[in-house]
């Protein structure tokens, strides 16, 4: 049995599907509790239906990026693993840096899966899980006491003129963030001549601040929710059209 065919096979599918049907339960639990609760607050029935289903619309547009993560990861890690890893916990941005990192330490890479193994696949999921669990734990015993000093730094930077440590903070820890993947997109073009990555990431970047100017310049709110989604498909055909 060769490696994709034991990375899709029958019994992880099952797996990953009890998992998802338990999360599924839990949102439909966790749902009825809340409209109780609404109702024992003395709110309108008509308003929480219309909540919930607004709610609904505004979230099929932006799962679309959740669906692309899954399309790109299952190339090389199979659909049931992809599948499990951003329908639960995660995110593609930090789920392709951790399994990519995993599978260079190991010899292998990830855009070349057919030198993948299920020893590889074991390994790369092991980092991921291992990863990503960090948050969940601290979260448990650190969670409330971070969020009280956070409310408390919050409530002390309203009082000041400008901003303070904790927005210049996040501002750079986002532009490090950005600025580690347009360093490796600018690396691989000016040494390998390979420019589709990086007129990828433009692209992508010009339409979020197209999306941007729509929601504080023509105040169309609602494509806030959507900006996401539409760099990424945008930008992800013109990757498929310029490499024609």
């Amino acid at each position: 049995m060769d490696y994709f065919s034991q990375a899709n096979s029958a019994p992880l599918y099952i797996l990953v599907g009890v998992v998802l049907l338990f999360v599924a339960i839990s949102c439909v639990l966790f749902i009825r509790k809340s409209y109780l609760a609404g109702l024992k607050m003395g709110m309108d029935r008509s308003v929480l239906r219309t909540t919930i289903t607004s709610s609904a619309l505004f979230t099929v547009l932006p799962s679309i990026s959740i669906l692309l993560g899954v399309i790109a990861l299952s190339g090389s890690l199979g659909v049931p693993s992809a599948w499990l890893r951003l329908s639960v916990v995660g995110n593609l941005s930090y789920e392709a840096i951790a399994a990519e990192a995993a599978a260079q330490a190991m010899g292998v890479s990830l855009k070349d899966a057919a030198s993948l193994t299920t020893g590889h696949l074991v390994t790369i999921l092991l980092v991921m899980t291992t990863g990503i669990s960090w948050g969940i734990i601290a979260t448990i015993f650190f969670g409330k006491s971070y969020s009280r000093k956070s409310t408390q730094l919050l409530n002390k930077s309203k009082k000041k003129e400008g901003k303070s440590f904790a927005d210049w903070a996040m501002v750079a820890m986002f532009i490090g963030f950005c600025g580690t993947f347009i360093g490796s997109y600018v690396a691989e073009a000016v040494v390998f001549k390979h420019f589709l990555p990086l007129l990828t990431a433009l692209i992508a970047g010009l339409v979020m601040r197209g999306c941007e100017y729509l929601v504080k310049e023509k105040q169309l709110a609602w494509m806030e929710n959507f900006s996401l989604s539409l760099s990424m498909l945008i930008a992800m055909t013109a990757a498929v059209l310029l490499a024609l």
